[in-house]
């Protein structure tokens, strides 16, 4: 029954954002192409398959122009502050945003290195960066690492705190490490530097 529930758990977490994802990118081009069917088939006389999806690509785009822009990313912020307000969308987007933010390089909270930790029971662990902090016990401040180490794919994992001391970084770039990740260690190089 252990093997079980672990393996349902596991899968459950596998299949359930694939499976979202996959329903939400098919409704957004099915949304888009379902408005500009009609004015491109008016315009151009005849329906043209496929505009949908460009027009599509090209309104993501300009979401990330405008996003990027500091005036954009205001309204932007204002119109997700009030959608989080909304209790059945904000336990779905929060959590999907900010496993997105996470490989995004743009962002500055997201994975910042690849760290290799050396963990008593399992040997060597490969692990992201993810926070420096400090822990006062008392006797001034103590810098400590908060390592994001996944176990099942990349969003289910362990935060390992770390001494910096404890903790190394090879030349491996976050996208590498991702890479390694979703390979299995496939795609670990045969030397690393530190």
């Amino acid at each position: 029954m252990h093997w079980l529930r672990r393996s349902f758990i596991a899968g459950f977490f596998v299949v359930v954002p694939l499976f979202v994802s996959v329903v939400a990118i098919i409704w957004v081009f099915g949304l888009v192409d379902g408005w500009t069917s009609p004015l491109y088939e008016r315009a151009l006389g005849r329906r043209i398959p496929g505009l949908g999806i460009a027009t599509t690509a090209v309104m993501i785009v300009l979401v990330g122009a405008i996003a990027r822009n500091v005036i954009g990313r205001r309204v932007l912020q204002r119109g997700e502050s009030w959608l989080l307000r909304i209790p059945g969308f904000r336990a779905v987007y929060a959590p999907v945003k900010q496993l997105v933010a996470a490989f995004s390089p743009d962002n500055e909270s997201g994975f910042k290195r690849v760290v290799m930790i050396e963990d008593a029971k399992r040997g060597f662990v490969l692990g992201f960066l993810t926070r420096e902090f400090t822990v006062d016990r008392g006797h001034g401040p103590e810098p400590l690492l908060a390592v994001y180490v996944p176990t099942n794919h990349l969003y289910l994992g362990d935060i390992v705190i770390v001494d910096p001391a404890h903790a190394t970084f090879p030349e491996i770039t976050v996208e590498d490490g991702i890479r390694i990740f979703l390979t299995g260690g496939m795609a670990l190089p045969t030397r690393l530097r530190i």
